[in-house]
């Protein structure tokens, strides 16, 4: 009985001790602050067990690679930003890094508008349709902040917060991107309001950043010289709807019956506000316009072609669409 008893003395005391080693190895860091720890888009080569060493939020790297390595059992932590600080162990990190990000990656891409952008943020970060109303109706009594202030990019957005922080974030990156050209505006002697609509109207024409200047120089000279601006893309504005399309193919008889303030054919000047959320080419385009006399253009095969007269326009119309 008393070898049964040293044994078991023995067995517990080794136990014990490897308890104790192995919380010396998983015990948090100490460092109790929060931070995001972020697992890129392209992750995989993202070497997890290493960047958390680098941020201090574990002890031992290599010791928790094996436990990181036998609890995920292959399989990768998704892309995104996770909520750790160092008062968390090893179990309680892996815990977190193989449940769904705190935050998560959401491109905008050029020229949505937004409503559309509302979809996709409902798609991305799980939002009610209650919220994607809130999103939709966040600003809207406001001419600056009802469109063309979202600006396309790709964002890394907490789930938790509401329709309102996401769209000061925009707004946020929007400023910090538009304020190097607001010197290049004042000195056409336009609002930054001017500018963004019709950086929008140049985003809704094309894609092709080539090109964006002269627009940009084509719609200046319609306004210089009091022609209507006649885009389609105002007309689409205007015409968009979740059901039918945001962007619907216009027939003629759209342009002579769409009654709005957006519709380029039958107002004079510019549309009251954007018609799309602009991305930086476009908005440095309207900055810096090329220097032409070309009054119409028209895209075929994804080259434009510019005329400085209707007639040269109708006869390219004639070449290069029929």
């Amino acid at each position: 009985m008393k070898h049964l008893a040293y044994f078991a003395i023995a067995f517990i005391s080794v136990f014990t001790a490897a308890a104790i080693g192995m919380w010396i190895l998983f015990a948090p860091p100490g460092n109790a602050a929060q931070t995001i720890f972020i697992v890129p888009q392209q992750s995989a080569d993202f070497d997890v067990p290493a960047r958390l060493a680098k941020q201090g939020l574990i002890k031992h790297e290599s010791a928790f690679r094996w436990l990181y390595m036998m609890t995920v059992a292959g399989s990768t932590t998704a892309p995104g930003g996770y909520r750790l600080d160092g008062s968390m162990h090893a179990w309680r990190i892996i815990k977190k890094l193989t449940a769904s990000p705190d935050l998560v990656w959401v491109k905008v891409r050029e020229g949505l508008r937004k409503e559309q952008i509302g979809l996709l943020l409902q798609e991305k970060l799980g939002w009610t349709d209650e919220q994607v109303d809130q999103w939709n109706s966040t600003y809207a009594d406001s001419k600056e902040y009802r469109e063309g202030v979202y600006y396309p990019d790709t964002y890394l957005f907490p789930k938790d917060e509401a329709p309102m922080q996401i769209a000061e974030r925009f707004i946020v990156h929007f400023n910090e991107t538009i304020a190097p050209y607001l010197p290049d505006y004042e000195r056409q002697n336009i609002l930054w309001t001017t500018a963004v609509t019709i950086a929008s109207l140049i985003e809704r024409e094309t894609n092709n950043r080539a090109d964006m200047p002269i627009i940009a120089a084509v719609i200046w000279n319609r306004l210089d010289q009091g022609m209507r601006l006649q885009i389609d893309a105002t007309v689409q504005y205007a015409m968009g709807n979740e059901k039918d399309g945001w962007w619907p193919i216009v027939k003629g008889s759209d342009t002579r019956t769409t009654d709005s303030p957006y519709n380029t054919y039958m107002i004079d000047g510019l549309p009251p506000g954007p018609i799309a959320n602009p991305g930086k080419a476009a908005l440095e385009a309207v900055a810096n316009p090329s220097e032409t006399a070309c009054m119409f253009y028209l895209h075929s095969n994804a080259v434009m072609h510019c005329a400085e007269t209707y007639e040269e326009h109708v006869q390219n119309i004639k070449k290069y669409l029929y």
